[in-house]
């Protein structure tokens, strides 16, 4: 899952960050409201975490204009304020889901994977692919009901390939879905990963390389 995080105070926003990423999620940020909206038309992000009241363009501004550019984003509005005025202007702007600071990093989590769920066509809780299965939430993936240990960059790959169900993949989407904005482009790191997946999944061979196109599971 892609998310952005648009919020100025810098200590929340890393805090929130280095939390999302220990979940497994890739995670770009904007400090302001300018740059969030910049960020949102470039990637097509999963989930955008909005502070209302941002610096240079105010989060309503950016909630407006990313609700009609890219409605398939879920927005969760994030504010200092609790009163019910504030809750219904928010959701009237087109934000799916409002959350007051402070707040539970564990209800965070949950509500940004459930608009996630939101923002892609409906699929089974558990992923299965032959005799591979992968369970999203739990971060799990058993092969023959075994026990497969990955890390996070290798369930997300995996977690991509198997959500296209059979259809190739390519190295720079999954580059977009997995790795955040930090990444060189140029970099090997899709192949290396890929790689070690095939290798930690084991026999019989699982993916397969497309050549100069990508990605698919056989």
């Amino acid at each position: 899952m892609r998310v952005l995080i648009a919020e100025d105070e810098r200590r929340l926003a890393d805090a929130i960050a280095r939390g999302l990423r220990r979940e497994g999620m890739a995670v770009d940020l904007a400090p302001d409201g300018s740059e969030a909206l910049v960020k949102a038309r470039v990637v097509r992000y999963d989930v955008m975490v909005l502070d209302r009241d941002l610096p240079v363009m105010h989060g309503d501004e950016v909630c407006r204009r990313l609700r009609d550019e890219r409605p398939d984003t879920g927005i969760l509005m994030l504010t200092a304020a609790s009163a019910l005025d504030d809750l219904v202007d928010g959701l009237s702007l087109g934000a799916d889901d409002y959350l007051t600071k402070p707040f539970r990093f564990a209800e965070l989590v949950a509500r940004i994977r459930a608009l996630g769920r939101r923002s892609v066509p409906a699929r089974p809780a558990i992923l299965r692919h032959r005799d591979v299965e992968l369970d999203p939430a739990r971060r799990s993936v058993t092969r023959d009901e075994r026990e497969v240990a990955l890390t996070r960059k290798e369930l997300g790959v995996l977690e991509a390939l198997m959500t296209a169900d059979g259809a190739t993949v390519s190295a720079e989407q999954l580059l977009e879905r997995v790795w955040d904005e930090h990444v060189d482009p140029f970099t090997n790191v899709v192949r290396m990963t890929v790689m070690t997946l095939r290798r930690k999944l084991g026999e019989p061979p699982l993916i397969e390389t497309v050549i100069g196109v990508g990605y698919r599971l056989i």
